[in-house]
């Protein structure tokens, strides 16, 4: 029988993240996100529902991720779910959550925290045209500020 454990979530970014290292250096961080479902009840009234996702980030994902994310920015993961148990050391019981391992990420909106729905490749750089006299061209209206030229998406 085959199986498969791929998860595909937008949302937003709860907390501002800390990057740690493996002690075989990796870099790894954990990301808290709130993704929101909306839908009328059988009276025709507008609901809401939030639920907040752990995802743990891996290697060169974890290192982007905790430079450019911040608590605010909506943002693009995919990936698996994995369940973690422990022992939880007060009162003896055993506790399991599940989460999500994330393998790909695109960040989504603008560096301020706007939410676009235009997502941003984080691997390519983005070039832009240049007229034929050689100068650069006009940023566009929702180009990144100058200060943002050295993201790598």
């Amino acid at each position: 029988m085959a199986n498969l454990n791929k998860v595909m979530l937008i949302g937003n970014v709860v907390a501002d993240l800390e990057l740690r290292y493996t002690p075989k250096g990796t870099a790894v961080t954990d990301l808290r996100m709130a993704v929101n479902r909306q839908w009328n009840n059988d009276q025709g009234t507008r609901q809401e529902e939030t639920t907040f996702l752990d995802v743990t980030l891996w290697s060169r994902q974890a290192e982007l991720a905790a430079q450019y994310l911040s608590k605010g920015r909506p943002v693009y993961i995919e990936g698996r779910l994995q369940m973690e148990s422990w022992e939880d050391k007060t009162s003896g019981q055993k506790r399991s959550r599940l989460k999500i391992v994330g393998e790909n990420m695109q960040f989504l909106g603008s560096a301020g925290g706007g939410g676009g729905e235009r997502p941003q490749q984080q691997s390519a750089p983005q070039e832009q045209s240049r007229p034929q006299g050689g100068s650069p061209a006009a940023p566009a209206a929702d180009a990144p500020a100058a200060d943002d030229d050295d993201i790598p998406f």
